[in-house]
């Protein structure tokens, strides 16, 4: 059984009298241990995707299932409980410390504190951010937000971690580590799934969607043919 699918999801964004379709029947699979990138030159149909996954956002029409179950309820309800969402930067409500943002996050499913305190931190060692904990998040590099972020999405130990963009504003010297680490986190057993923009960010994936136009395909994206030689898509080990 799949972690996660989309069947047929469609998406549309709507402006007064204009109408955007950001996914087009979308259909996608994605199975415990896989890493899987999104693809695609514009940032709205990705997005939409991502958070549809997620269950942040409802689709217009068509199916999700996470564990074999549709999303109902209201928009966002698994998030901690099964599924982990991360935004493209890590947020924080106020000027907190990196720790109490992750405590405090957990309180919110009735986590005890104590437990919370030790979850977080457990999590912020398992994303090579045990440095930043008493930090805010305003005073963290690209690198360190993209790790604080991961830990924010793991820190209820979900079975599926959906980013938006995990290497956005992370210098080329950071983001082979950021990409090493969602690797080993798939490997793992979690299923991951991911956007992104930017070609360099698809290396260790196990597969490449590329989303163009609203239209989610299981290809590389138009340029991969180039890239191959100096961007090879690994598979696990033992795949």
């Amino acid at each position: 059984m799949s972690v996660l699918e989309l069947q047929r999801v469609v998406r549309r964004a709507r402006g007064g009298a204009h109408e955007q379709v950001l996914l087009r029947e979308a259909t996608l699979a994605l199975q415990a241990g896989e890493l899987v990138a999104v693809w695609s030159p514009r940032e709205g149909g990705r997005r939409a995707l991502l958070r549809i996954a997620a269950g942040v956002e409802r689709p217009d029409s068509g199916v999700v299932r996470f564990a074999g179950e549709p999303l109902r309820g209201r928009p966002g309800e698994l998030l901690g409980r099964g599924i982990g969402f991360g935004p493209a930067a890590a947020r924080g409500r106020e000027a907190r410390a990196v720790l109490e943002e992750l405590t405090l996050a957990q309180l919110a499913h009735g986590v005890p504190r104590r437990t919370a305190r030790r979850q977080a931190l457990d999590a912020l060692e398992r994303t090579g951010a045990a440095g930043c904990g008493a930090r805010e998040l305003a005073e963290l590099d690209g690198a360190q937000a993209a790790r604080v972020s991961l830990a924010q999405a793991l820190v209820l130990d979900p079975s599926l971690l959906v980013l938006e963009d995990p290497v956005k504003g992370v210098d080329l010297l950071a983001r082979d580590t950021i990409l090493a680490l969602l690797r080993s986190l798939a490997d793992g057993g979690l299923a991951v799934l991911f956007g992104t923009g930017e070609a360099t960010a698809l290396s260790g994936a196990d597969r490449v969607l590329s989303l163009t136009d609203g239209v989610l395909r299981g290809t590389e994206p138009p340029a991969a043919a180039e890239l191959a030689p100096v961007l090879p898509l690994r598979r696990r080990a033992g795949a």
